[in-house]
């Protein structure tokens, strides 16, 4: 233990030896998270949807096939009570709800106007104004039907009654991207910031010729990669709270879950990408290349692959496959099901679990090189 610590003072005595390189690590990520937040401000398919029908006769069967028989729509789910609706959103396991009404067939029957309610998931701002366009699509052609079927005429007259939709709008009610965003960015530049920042860590003993003396030393290479992470962990909740903090005075970002699960999240995220940031390290021998592959397998993968921009459901079978080992992914997903719609450990322990085995799998793998090093 007291060769752990030895290293963890080092380590926090490298850090303050260079302040440039602290504010870089923490400051940068809050300047572009207000430079992105404002500059960023996105045809999309396959929109997860489940029916809730209060109706269940020819009518209402007769509106969800004329909804599901186009590539927009994906059927989820047909569900039975009110409170399934509630569960599926917050998970994220559906993008919204069409609520058929009791009195659907008869309204028709009678000739009336006829409500719909779309409960609409809009914590992603964009596919929530995409999802309630197609939805409006729908029920304009589903009134001129009607109104054809009813009067027998070339041309409906505008009082003839019709289908009239009324979403629903849950997690992000004004639909601001930023709401959307925030959280996506959040994950990019803290990945972007720990991968960097650990990953020149012991290239940097390498250029300098202190690993050796490192190596010839009693101490195990677990206990060097933990004295090296722990202080960028500490350095990444501070930058953490700065860019929460940030986002709510610019952005008006509520953090609506819990906050311990927002830590436990955060601390999942930074043990993932701080291994990954080591296992770089152990892999090359000068901070330039370092540096280089540190931002490569961050920056981009956070950006393409995480679902910050991309809905990892449009990509195919095969890219969706490499998404499963891309960190981010799973800390996009649980920032915004925490910040926004109030998820808690029951929704979100898939994303904690996938950023705990591809942090145990990385600093394993940091563990070996170190080892095989030595």
């Amino acid at each position: 233990m007291r060769r752990f610590f030895a290293i963890l003072k080092k380590e926090f005595r490298q850090i303050r030896r260079d302040p440039l390189s602290l504010g870089l690590l923490v400051f940068i990520p809050a300047m572009l998270l207000a430079l992105y937040g404002y500059a960023l401000s996105f045809d999309v398919k396959h929109i997860r949807i489940a029916v809730l029908d209060h109706n269940h006769t020819a009518e209402s069967r007769a509106l969800q096939d004329s909804l599901f028989q186009n590539p927009y729509f994906d059927r989820i789910a047909t569900l039975t009570r009110p409170e399934e609706a509630n569960e599926l959103l917050n998970h994220g396991q559906v993008r919204a709800v069409l609520v058929i009404p009791h009195d659907y067939a008869r309204s028709l029957a009678r000739g009336d106007t006829v409500s719909l309610q779309v409960l609409v998931d809009a914590s992603d701002a964009n596919s929530a104004a995409t999802t309630m366009g197609y939805f409006d699509a729908l029920a304009d052609r589903l009134s001129r039907k009607i109104r054809f079927k009813l009067t027998d005429q070339t041309l409906p007259p505008p009082s003839a009654p019709g289908v009239l939709l009324e979403p629903r709008i849950w997690f992000n009610p004004e639909l601001k991207s930023a709401k959307f965003l925030v959280p996506g960015l959040i994950a990019l530049l803290l990945m972007l910031s720990a991968v960097v920042a650990t990953s020149v860590s012991i290239v940097r003993e390498k250029e300098r010729e202190t690993m050796e003396q490192i190596r010839v030393s009693p101490i195990r290479p677990e206990e060097l990669i933990l004295g090296k992470i722990l202080p960028y962990v500490l350095i990444g909740l501070i930058t953490m709270a700065m860019v929460l903090l940030l986002g709510y005075f610019l952005f008006d970002v509520e953090i609506r879950g819990s906050l311990w699960l927002l830590s436990l999240t955060t601390c999942l995220f930074l043990f993932a990408a701080l291994g990954m940031g080591v296992l770089i390290s152990t892999l090359t021998r000068s901070q330039q290349m370092a540096f280089q592959i540190a931002v490569l397998s961050s920056m981009l993968p956070a950006i393409i692959l995480s679902g910050f921009i991309f809905p990892i459901q449009n990509m195919p079978l095969a890219i969706q496959g490499l998404t499963t080992l891309v960190i981010p992914r799973y800390f996009v997903a649980a920032l915004r099901g925490i910040i926004l719609k109030d998820a808690g450990l029951a929704a979100l322990w898939p994303h904690l679990l996938g950023m705990l085995i591809l942090g145990i799998l990385f600093n394993l793998l940091a563990a070996a090189r170190t080892r095989k090093a030595s």
